[in-house]
Formats: structure tokens, C-alpha cells, sequence
């Protein structure tokens, strides 16, 4: 069966801080314009289809993003790809009665535009927390797994165990991500004792920030490192301050979501089943993380 695919972006602050907007698609459907604050204005046919939906499939919009290297990105030229992306498209290929289609967006903006209904879930590396859970309906077959570690420049002159080192110390982190939470929930038993400092969410900006001084830490998955910081100016340090499932975010209480969600871990059932999970991993991000 024919698929679309195609993306759309808000100003998406990629790789050298290059404004890109859009991501095109296989047949040059018309794209819709996305604002500034992360596509607010995107309308319901932002994805641009092209053309009608064969009879009895359903379009099914998934949101991403664009500033996650080997995750969801925007490669040499303008193409939207990465783990996540290509996971999707893998389980995609196996869901005769669904077609899928990116619309990307700022990653503080996902899970508002699935409340909102702009999209139908969200395939960003996304790590269920009793927060989240107590939200949004997670799919039941973890895709990934990943360990939360303190985060530091390689040079730093202090070193930290876990989260109470971290007191009176600039954490930085991406809003809503999370790293957020748990930051915002251990301030909340503690009086504010982390300075929370709120990042883009680019790359670029982590490392510079860090390796510069303005911020002492941030946190991050195990498998980010690497990823985020390619020249190797940062470390993990410290013991893992927690351990979560990586799985697809839909919405709660929605019927058609549900049923959207099973088919969805019924795919990644397969794709673990026959190997193509853990040989994607490896391809893009430098090992096999789809195990705890």
C-alpha cells in the first residue's frame, strides 16, 4: 500500500542553529506553515496528505521532532529521520489499516497538540513516569529503556553522586521532559534547592552551555551522551537516578486510541520478534538499548 510521508516544522533549531521549516514529502504535498511557538496554528491538514486515503484506512498523524540527533532529526538534506522516525515507519509498513504521517513540532509543544487533537501520538523517545502515566496512555511494548544520570563537562571540578549534590547548583534541561519532572518534583520536597535552568532542547546548546560554565549539570538517558555530544566534552557521572520503559505516548480515555495503541504494540511485537528493533538501535544509536 502506498504511504505518505511528510513533516512540518516551526522554526526548528537544528545541527548549526539553521532555521529549517518543513521536511517535505516522496510526492511534494503541500506543507502548511507552522508558527514560531512550535505550530499552534498548524491546521488539520497540516501533514498535507496528497490525495485521498485508499478505502478503510485511517490517517493517523504522529508528532515528532527535529533537535534530537539520531532520534528524530533532519538530516543533510532536509529529510526527517532517525531511530524513532524510522521505528515508525517500520511499524507503519506492518498496519495495512493505518496510514502514518510526521508533523513535527517543538518538543514542549507534543503532548499539548495531542491533547488538542493535532496529533494522535507522539514518538519522541518518550519515558513513562507515574506523571505522565496518570495522563496520557502509554502503548504496552516498551520500544527502548534507558538509565537518567547526572550529566557534567569532562574538566568539571566538582563531581555529583545524585540529586542531593545538586543542591545550589544550575541544572539544565528541556521543559517537560522527563528530566523536568524529576528536577521539579525533587524541588518540591526540598524548597527549591536546584536552579532549573530551561534549555531549547538543541544539542548544541546542552554542551556549549555546560562546557562554558553557565550551567553546573544536566541529565540525561545513558545513550544520549554520545549522541548530543559527538567531540566527547561531557561525561555521566554517579549512579543511574532512575530506570524507565521508552514507549509511544496516545490519548487517554479515547477509544480509538486504544485501539490504535494495540495495533501499534502488536507491530512492535513483531519488530522485536524478527530482530529489526535491535538492529535499528544499533544503527542509529550505537548499540542495543531496546533491552532493561
Amino acid at each position: 500500500m502506498k504511504k505518505t510521508w511528510v513533516g512540518t516544522a516551526g522554526l526548528a533549531l537544528v545541527a548549526m542553529a539553521v532555521t529549517v521549516a518543513g521536511c517535505g514529502s516522496k510526492n511534494d504535498a503541500n506543507e502548511a506553515g507552522a508558527n514560531a511557538s512550535g505550530g499552534n496554528k498548524q491546521t488539520d491538514n497540516a501533514a498535507a496528505g496528497g490525495g485521498n486515503n485508499a478505502a478503510g484506512v485511517k490517517k493517523i498523524i504522529v508528532g515528532t521532532g527535529t533537535q534530537f540527533p539520531k532520534v528524530c532529526f533532519l538530516d543533510a538534506n532536509g529529510k526527517l529521520t532517525g531511530f524513532d522516525v524510522e521505528l515508525v515507519k517500520e511499524i507503519d509498513k506492518r498496519l495495512p489499516g493505518y496510514e502514518f504521517e510526521f508533523q513535527t513540532m517543538d518538543f514542549s509543544n507534543l503532548l499539548l497538540s495531542l491533547e488538542t487533537k493535532k496529533i494522535d501520538f507522539v514518538a519522541h523517545e518518550m519515558e513513562q513516569n507515574p506523571d505522565r502515566a496518570a495522563k496520557y496512555l502509554f502503548n504496552k511494548e516498551a520500544y527502548a529503556h534507558w538509565k537518567t544520570k547526572i550529566i557534567v563537562p569532562k574538566d568539571a571540578k566538582s563531581t555529583y553522586a545524585d540529586l542531593d549534590d545538586l543542591k545550589g547548583k544550575k541544572v539544565l534541561t528541556t521543559a517537560t521532559s522527563a528530566e523536568a519532572t524529576l528536577l521539579e518534583n525533587y524541588n518540591k520536597s526540598n524548597g527549591d534547592a536546584i536552579k532549573i535552568v530551561y534549555t531549547n532542547g538543541a544539542a548544541n546548546d546542552t554542551v556549549s552551555q555546560l562546557t562554558t560554565g553557565r550551567v553546573d549539570a544536566t541529565l540525561g538517558a545513558d545513550f544520549t551522551l554520545s549522541l548530543i555530544d559527538p567531540q566527547g566534552k561531557l561525561q555521566s557521572v554517579g549512579d543511574a537516578l532512575e530506570e524507565a520503559d521508552v514507549q509511544f505516548v496516545f490519548r487517554k480515555d479515547d477509544p480509538d486510541e486504544q485501539k490504535l495503541a494495540d495495533a501499534v504494540d502488536g507491530a512492535v511485537k513483531e519488530i522485536k520478534a524478527d530482530g529489526t528493533l535491535s538492529k535499528l538501535s544499533v544503527q542509529w544509536l550505537g548499540a542495543d538499548y531496546t533491552q532493561n
